[in-house]
């Protein structure tokens, strides 16, 4: 009994248990609200427009991720160690933001179509407008106060477009019954536009005002790019699946497959507090090198790994509710979800691993990983999803989730043996 009271107060007095708590506790409530919301809106659109709008936003979001150059990570970079750096930083995302969410917008306009005929241009515009622009100020509003670590505004952040995208589905449904994706994606235009605008305010107010410097937005471009190329890569490996199913016009297996990869981002986000509440000390501790961040992974991954098992054990057996809960059309999810239901374990191993390349300033190479594995899951599918459908989607994010453990952890292990060895050297040598 003493035992379990002094850990208690171990974990109490923990910075970094009271604010994976507040991350847990926050998007503890945004995964109700964003379960109940894919409910809705499974039900307000039905398995094959849901499979349109899935598609164009996977579309969107692969391009998106270049919205903000990756300024908001070169942002938690700087600022984490120095906080007086934060105004310069903050314009940095904020223009970047502005420049390239525009031009992003006019090209998704234009070539989103051209990639899959299920969806229009206007539905692509509004899409972009919402991710590339409002949506990604939103988020480099949660890093700013991830930076500070005031994890729980962080967390009502995300927990705030969540509840309003549960609002308004549940209100169309109750007054429409069912509508179409395009009607949708102008809701949904709404919402960012709503979150990012109430982002803003809670910045301004809490760290003040931006201060805008081209030329410090000059001189981190080429570090910026990395963290986008790696974002963008992310995106790739995780949506180009859904985008594909689109365009060989297999909407409905698009809807009974994406169901089933939202459940499971739902599923990841438990150790997915964890994740988030250590990011900035990575970087602090990324400072004196690969050695630090290294352990420091290896320590995170011993909480994570077991609540990621377990959330995989949850959903193999809760797999047969998914049509009880949306609608028949979506009976093939289940078999879908306990093909997927092992991705948890993988992201809880190869996050942590990239997060301490990260960290220690070998972005490049956690690029290089993600790349690789972006190029095959692309080869892979495209074989796997004319002849199989969405079975093969979910054979390739397996093997792709599986890859980026082995080569992430590879690179990891290999540096931190090679930097042993030449520090050994060093000491022999002196």
């Amino acid at each position: 009994m003493n035992k379990l009271l002094l850990e208690w107060r171990r974990l109490r007095s923990s910075d970094l248990a009271r604010n994976a708590g507040w991350m847990f506790f926050g998007q503890g409530f945004s995964v109700v609200c964003q379960g109940v919301y894919f409910l809705f809106l499974a039900r307000l659109l039905g398995s094959v427009q849901y499979g349109i709008f899935v598609g164009a936003v996977a579309t969107v979001s692969i391009l998106s991720q270049y919205s903000t150059l990756g300024m908001y990570s070169v942002f938690l970079r700087y600022v984490c160690p120095n906080p007086s750096n934060f105004a310069r930083y903050w314009g940095n995302v904020i223009m970047a933001n502005v420049f390239l969410g525009t031009t992003f917008v006019f090209l998704l306009g234009w070539g989103g179509p051209r990639i899959a005929h299920s969806f229009s241009a206007a539905m692509v515009v509004c899409l972009a407008i919402s991710d590339c622009l409002f949506a990604q100020f939103t988020q480099a509003a949660g890093r700013v106060f991830q930076a500070f670590e005031m994890m729980k505004v962080t967390a009502a952040l995300s927990l705030l477009t969540n509840l309003l995208r549960m609002v308004l589905a549940g209100t169309m449904l109750m007054v429409l019954h069912r509508t179409t994706a395009s009607h949708w994606v102008v809701a949904t235009l709404i919402i960012s536009c709503v979150a990012a605008l109430l982002a803003a305010v809670l910045v301004t107010r809490r760290f003040g005002l931006p201060v805008f410097s081209l030329r410090l937005l000059r001189d981190r471009l080429g570090e910026g790019f990395v963290f986008a190329l790696s974002y963008s890569t992310g995106a790739i490996y995780n949506d180009i699946d859904k985008v594909m199913l689109g365009h060989f016009g297999l909407n409905a297996a698009n809807g009974v497959y994406t169901m089933a990869y939202r459940i499971v981002d739902i599923g990841t986000m438990p150790f997915n507090s964890i994740q988030a509440a250590a990011f900035p000390r990575f970087f602090r501790l990324g400072v004196d090198g690969l050695n630090n961040t290294a352990g420091y992974a290896i320590r995170i991954i011993r909480h994570t790994v077991p609540i990621a098992v377990l959330c995989a054990a949850v959903m193999f057996l809760a797999a047969p509710i998914i049509p009880h809960l949306v609608e028949p059309g979506f009976a093939q999810s289940v078999e879908a979800l306990r093909w997927l239901c092992l991705i948890p374990i993988f992201r809880a191993l190869h996050i942590s691993a990239g997060d301490a390349l990260t960290a220690s300033g070998d972005q490049r190479i956690r690029l290089g990983t993600q790349a690789t594995v972006s190029v095959f899951n692309f080869c892979v599918n495209l074989y796997l999803i004319p002849h199989f459908g969405w079975r093969g989607a979910a054979w390739a994010s397996l093997a792709t989730d599986g890859l980026l453990v082995v080569l992430n952890w590879g690179a990891v292990l290999g540096l931190r043996s090679r930097t042993t060895v030449l520090s050994n050297s060093v000491v022999s040598s002196d």
